[in-house]
């Protein structure tokens, strides 16, 4: 939990590829297209090979198509495009034995795979459970001895929501179902001798999925023969920046974990557009292993020297584990008020960016401030919630102040920082709240101490600067000064730290605070110095994404190289992303593929053009009826493709509308969130 190394795997044959083991982490993708439009296909496949991805995913969802793979890959080959191919199976046992003769890969979901699947309620008894699973086995066996007949690796693809009512009835729609799932497969394959195997546990659900992975690696890995590798996704993660956040945050925080050989980003939109996010999620881990080899993995000896030389402090919250890896629970914190607005415990965190102007810029920075602050607004806008000022000078403070005085009442939302203890001392009656930079290797005076148990407008927050210590050392140095500070009776207090490592240094903070039982709030700080775009995204949604969906933050705080708009709308993203604020609309899409029979990506556009104002609400638009009804899980109304041009609406997992033309479906769909009193008239904002 608190130093990246990958989890060594054992190395899977992909065509001309390996999985595993010490391989690269690989970047798939998937057509849209229809298995049986060879020119399209190819066409498609042609596209994604010249874009970089290493892998390609077709749907195969009758035996007919699984025949087409034929002419697609010869067509490929003839062309010289050598990528491995995946054959994507959910129900049918027919198509899987004929697609195995053409792919290099299939992937069965075995929520469905040979599975009666009816959504019903019915309870199992032990025997029926028991029959059941070998009635998979025998359906099952013919297709694993064929994988290993022509050579071919084998996913075994667990999705949320689409579980086998047998699974459901005993575990639930959960991350033990999904896991279960996948083990029996996997018990099947190893009992037949055979090793050519990866998993993948997805859900439009961020925490969901990281939970899923992080149970099946635990249970797997105690149970199989084998560290199997892993395929990593968002299901449904949707499009636009929405879905770049969510693919990153799940994906990435397992990456973070040294979890995973083999991603797909799910975007609603030309699958050539999920091959440079890949790679963008990707870089970093590959970058890594390229350079320091095998060093990624230190083996278990160390780790036992290193523990024997721990603190007795270390010792101690080493038997506190900062979150739980199987289920959500936010950390237990505090709450104080800043500017009327509730930071710490239940509370929703909330939202700060900094100002990019220098003070001194007077007009410059007012302008930057009032975008930032939209006092214009609705309350539930999105928007910055504090906006944070660097105050360097005596200059700045007379500067501060005549910002505060134009803003009017916008201006109690501005907060400030500073690393000059004088400069400090002259802000904690101006602003709400205070940000004191602590420099690596610098000592704090008991001056400062004394200064903070003094009566004071402002909270404090106090960052440590981290750069080059160790990673336990932020944790210690703020655990000294929490402490000192509680004797003290100092309650309105926050504690960051500024790291290129976020992850770890923020998850060993809650370690030792825990330890101690010190319930400070905290506040998750990343500050984005690359300069693309997508990079900024990626690497924020990684960092702090990763600490909201374990449970960790009362606050996030960016400072990027992102327009204004970006910045903002990002932080929103990513508590959205970990379900913990929901701000806006979320849209559940599937990135559509063969069996999707109308034109998705304009559904989802006129979709959130009509319905994006309705705040907290989810809604599932998916490709097709065979997975979207169980894979939307948790959306509280769906909009499911029927049939060539036909719409299905749901209400939860209840189909209450059938085979609706598709030019009435996003109508009908408005009627029904009417009905359901859950529709609001969007608010025209000037």
């Amino acid at each position: 939990m608190y130093q990246y190394r990958r989890r060594l795997t054992r190395e899977v044959v992909f065509g001309k590829l390996f999985l595993g083991g010490y391989q690269p982490i690989r970047v798939e993708s998937m057509t849209n297209t229809h298995t049986l439009d060879t020119e399209a296909t190819v066409a498609q496949c042609r596209r994604l090979y010249e874009a970089g991805c290493e892998i390609i995913r077709l749907t195969v969802p009758a035996e007919k198509d699984a025949e087409n793979l034929k002419n697609i890959r010869e067509q490929l080959r003839r062309d010289k495009i050598d990528t491995p191919l995946v054959a994507d199976i959910h129900f049918s046992t027919r198509a899987a034995l004929k697609a195995v003769e053409f792919v290099e890969n299939i992937r069965i979901n075995p929520g469905n795979y040979a599975n009666t699947r009816k959504f019903s309620n019915n309870e199992y008894s032990e025997e029926e459970y028991l029959k059941e699973i070998e009635h998979v086995q025998l359906e099952f066996a013919p297709l694993v001895e064929k994988a290993r007949e022509y050579g071919v690796s084998m996913r075994i693809g667990t999705n949320h929501g689409s579980l086998s009512d047998r699974i459901v009835s005993r575990y639930g729609n959960s991350p033990e179902g999904m896991v279960e799932a996948a083990l029996e497969f996997a018990r099947i394959c190893e009992a037949m001798g055979y090793y050519e195997i990866l998993f993948s546990m997805k859900s439009s659900n961020v925490r969901v999925m990281i939970q899923a992975y992080r149970l099946l690696v635990q249970q797997a890995d105690a149970e199989l023969l084998h560290a199997y590798p892993l395929h990593l996704g968002v299901t449904e993660a949707g499009d636009g920046d929405e879905g770049r956040v969510k693919s990153a945050m799940g994906i990435g925080a397992l990456l973070e974990d040294g979890l995973g050989d083999t991603i797909r980003v799910s975007l609603t939109e030309d699958p050539v557009n999920e091959v440079p996010v890949g790679f963008a999620l990707v870089k970093k881990y590959n970058d890594f292993h390229l350079v320091n080899g095998d060093r990624g993995h230190v083996p278990l000896r160390h780790i036992i020297e290193s523990q024997n030389k721990q603190s007795k402090l270390d010792r101690l919250s080493d038997e506190l584990p900062p979150c739980n890896p199987f289920g959500y629970q936010r950390r237990v914190s505090s709450q104080l008020i800043l500017a009327g607005l509730t930071i710490g415990g239940d509370a929703e965190p909330r939202v700060e960016t900094g100002v990019q102007t220098l003070l001194s810029d007077k007009d410059a920075i007012f302008e930057e401030m009032t975008q930032r602050l939209a006092p214009k607004k609705p309350r539930d806008a999105i928007r910055s919630e504090f906006v944070s000022v660097s105050v360097n000078s005596e200059t700045d403070i007379d500067s501060l102040e005549e910002l505060q005085g134009r803003l009017g009442d916008a201006g109690r939302f501005v907060v400030a920082s500073t690393s000059d203890m004088s400069l400090f001392a002259r802000l904690l009656n101006k602003v709400p709240k205070v940000r004191f930079d602590i420099i690596e290797g610098e000592r704090l005076e008991n001056e400062f101490l004394e200064l903070l148990g003094n009566e004071r407008l402002a909270a404090v927050e106090l960052c440590f600067l981290h750069k080059e210590s160790g990673i336990s050392v932020p944790s210690k140095v703020l655990v000294h000064l929490a402490e000192k500070l509680r004797k003290k009776g100092v309650s309105r207090l926050l504690f960051s730290v500024v790291s290129e490592q976020v992850i770890f240094v923020n998850r060993k903070i809650v370690q030792t605070f825990n330890a101690l039982k010190l319930d400070y709030p905290l506040v998750v700080r990343f500050n984005g110095e690359t300069s693309g775009r997508l990079e900024n995204i990626i690497s924020s949604s990684v960092q702090a994404g990763t600490l909201f969906c374990d449970g960790i933050g009362d606050m996030v705080a960016f400072q990027t190289r992102l327009s204004l708009d970006d910045e903002i709308n990002l932080a929103f993203n990513i508590l959205q992303g970990a379900r913990i604020r929901m701000s806006k609309t979320e849209f559940i899409s599937c990135p559509g593929c063969g069996r999707t029979y109308f034109e998705l990506e304009k559904a989802v556009a006129a979709i959130k053009q009509r319905m994006a104002h309705l705040k907290g609400l989810k809604i599932g638009i998916m490709g097709c009826i065979v997975n979207g009804p169980g894979e939307m899980a948790d959306a509280d109304f769906g909009y499911v493709g029927a049939g060539k041009n036909r719409i299905s609406l749901y209400v939860g997992r209840e189909c209450v509308a059938e085979n609706i033309a598709e030019d009435e479906a996003v109508d009908r769909l408005i009627a029904l969130v009417k009905e359901r009193g859950k529709w609001i008239e969007p608010i025209d904002l000037p």
